[in-house]
């Protein structure tokens, strides 16, 4: 069974998807003898037999499995910067500038050096998409449940801000492991090269807890990081919406659509660089040395030592979270899942409010 609140809101908004209309589907409802009948919305295809409810487990298979795409394959093409950006978080002295970073990287490796750690990043990225943003749908239709359809709209920030951290924490659990193997081959340079060259190395040596070690600073990183990724992408695309955009939503075409993801996901990607940057120096510092731990790191790094390597991760993030939604929002269209419009004031609270007769 599935809440309703954001799907009365869905269906409350005048602004509907150009692929969809917003129509009821009945379902059972409680009865005496303890059967429910709920009345969902469900974005509605020309062709029935493609529509996938709102909320129902498909829907949130399918938006994991977008998830994956957008995860899995952007982290792994910017491996190189991201290789760059590492080394010069956790070896100042001889990776002076993403520049430098760069030529002396091809200098000592070789141009096949820049794709050091895309299998690593390939996988963990990929298990992180889909607990980010499956675990995201599922968690926002779940707390929207409990706050009902006023408190919904009301408390809309902080609900995305609770259903991306809850989703993270999760996620970052399935990141973890490669994440560490990633970080060892990228910045200790003779170690290893392959995963599979790195991963017994590191069982060997440490044992499991080689993996999971780098977990809390990846909480500390990841969650700030996805609860600006998500809260202020959503009320982006809001106010892109409502000031930017010269026509209404259900005016656009997909292709506009997708224009605004884009902007609104690169705006968002800027601000989730800066609030995640110090946890992502310590990460990087953490998985490279043996033994040490995140306070020791912090402490060895110092205030400005933290924030070493941001420019380089302002623009791979910036563009890497423009391209997670706008290859999500893609999946999205493509398996024709409902795509709420942004939200607005329901009724009741406008009636309650006195902002209508």
């Amino acid at each position: 069974m599935y809440p309703t609140a954001l799907t009365q809101l869905a269906r409350g908004n005048p602004f509907s998807s150009p692929l969809f209309n917003v129509q009821k589907v009945e379902e059972p409802q409680q009865s005496l003898h303890g059967q429910r009948t709920r009345t969902l919305a469900a974005a509605a295809t020309a062709d029935e037999g493609d529509m996938v409810e709102f909320g129902s487990q498909k829907y949130f298979l399918l938006c994991g499995f977008g998830g994956i795409l957008s995860c899995g394959t952007t982290h792994t093409a910017v491996v190189p910067l991201d290789l760059v950006k590492c080394r010069l978080q956790v070896d100042p002295e001889k990776f002076k500038s993403i520049g430098n970073g760069f030529r002396v990287t091809v200098r000592e490796d070789g141009a096949r050096g820049l794709a050091k750690g895309w299998a690593p990043t390939f996988i963990g990225y990929s298990m992180q998409g889909l607990c980010k943003f499956g675990f995201y749908e599922v968690f926002k239709i779940f707390y929207s449940d409990l706050l009902g359809e006023e408190n919904t709209y009301l408390w809309r920030t902080s609900l995305y801000l609770a259903a991306s951290a809850s989703a993270e924490f999760f996620a970052d659990i399935a990141l973890a492991p490669m994440e560490a193997v990633k970080v060892r081959i990228q910045t200790k340079p003779g170690y290893a090269n392959t995963l599979r060259e790195c991963v017994p190395k590191m069982y060997a040596e440490e044992g499991v807890w080689a993996f999971y070690k780098g977990v809390v600073p990846l909480w500390m990183r990841q969650i700030p990081y996805t609860m600006m990724k998500f809260s202020c992408f959503e009320r982006t695309v809001e106010l892109l919406y409502k000031y930017a955009v010269p026509k209404p939503r259900s005016e656009c075409s997909k292709s506009e659509q997708l224009v605004v993801t884009f902007v609104a996901g690169y705006i968002a990607g800027v601000f989730c660089a800066i609030v995640s940057h110090p946890a992502d120096s310590v990460v990087s510092v953490l998985n490279k040395e043996q033994g040490s731990t995140a306070a020791q790191v912090l402490k060895k790094l110092g205030p400005k030592g933290v924030w070493k390597g941001l420019v380089a991760r302002i623009i791979m993030i910036g563009t890497l979270t423009a391209l997670q939604w706008f290859i999500y929002d893609s999946v999205k269209v493509y398996f024709r899942l409902p795509r709420p419009p942004p939200p607005e004031m329901p009724e009741s609270l406008k009636k309650k409010l006195g902002l209508t007769e």
